[in-house]
């Protein structure tokens, strides 16, 4: 499995790309905030501030209004602003920053990664590697290297989750004479894994990120909604009684990880 990705060398290169005539961007420095990035949009019929994980903050305002106004009102919201940006952070010390002496492993494959001289991040997963190449004047710290990196991490996970998983779920359902329906294997950010009313299973590539046991665990509480389609006192019964009495005591394990923070 081959892709590549263009990447231009260029500060802030998709507020100025997506520029259409008549709008404009500027970058201000805040002492308490640091950077923020002021984009006049055509489409923008009010001021909006907007903050993601590992990026300024950005404030999208009409054509129409001036940046003085629209400083004046980033001042005026620089408490919410500090707030939500230390929340973030708590979230960004989560996630994994990836880089060339990062060591990440799957069940199958392991994390290379590595500058070129082209213009572009390439991924490249074959045998037991995930080979990731991104251009030599770069910062591998940059958000969409970073976000190439899990993309290409994810592949992995798929390429392993159909290997093992819809195995792993016919064989529990064969030992404790269970039927389901189709199997589908997902990149879900919220969800271990869902079974629907006509029994189709529906399972996210991140189990393979899981402990045996978890994983195990994962597909039991699925297959026990082949049964029961509710949370209520039978289905714990059931589930208790596939997991020699350690149901709830398996459920608390998955608090310690998450489809979406790894």
């Amino acid at each position: 499995m081959i892709w590549r990705l263009q990447l231009i060398k260029r500060l802030y290169f998709l507020a100025k790309k997506r520029m259409s005539k008549g709008e404009s961007y500027k970058i201000v420095e805040y002492k308490d905030i640091g950077k923020v990035i002021f984009i006049k949009k055509d489409a923008a019929r009010s001021i909006k501030i907007t903050i993601k994980p590992f990026k300024d903050p950005q404030v999208v305002l009409p054509v129409s209004m001036p940046f003085e106004k629209a400083g004046k009102y980033v001042e005026e919201k620089q408490s919410w602003i500090i707030k939500s940006r230390l929340k973030l952070s708590k979230y960004e010390k989560k996630l994994t920053v990836f880089n060339e002496d990062t060591e990440f492993r799957t069940k199958e494959h392991h994390l290379s990664i590595g500058k070129h001289s082209k213009s572009t991040i390439r991924c490249v997963i074959k045998n037991d590697k995930i080979e990731m190449l991104y251009p030599s004047f770069a910062d591998v710290n940059d958000p969409r290297i970073q976000k190439a990196i899990r993309k290409s991490i994810e592949a992995a996970l798929k390429i392993e989750a159909q290997k093992y998983l819809p195995g792993m779920l016919r064989g529990l359902a064969d030992v404790n004479q269970l039927r389901h329906g189709p199997v589908r294997l997902r990149n879900n950010k919220t969800r271990w894994g869902s079974c629907s009313r006509d029994n189709s299973i529906s399972l996210n590539i991140h189990l393979m990120r899981l402990p045996q046991h978890l994983c195990e665990y994962v597909l039991l509480h699925e297959l026990c909604h082949t049964i029961f389609k509710n949370h209520q006192k039978p289905f714990w019964n059931f589930l208790d009684k596939l997991t020699n009495g350690k149901a709830h005591e398996l459920d608390k394990g998955l608090n310690h990880f998450s489809p979406h923070v790894w």
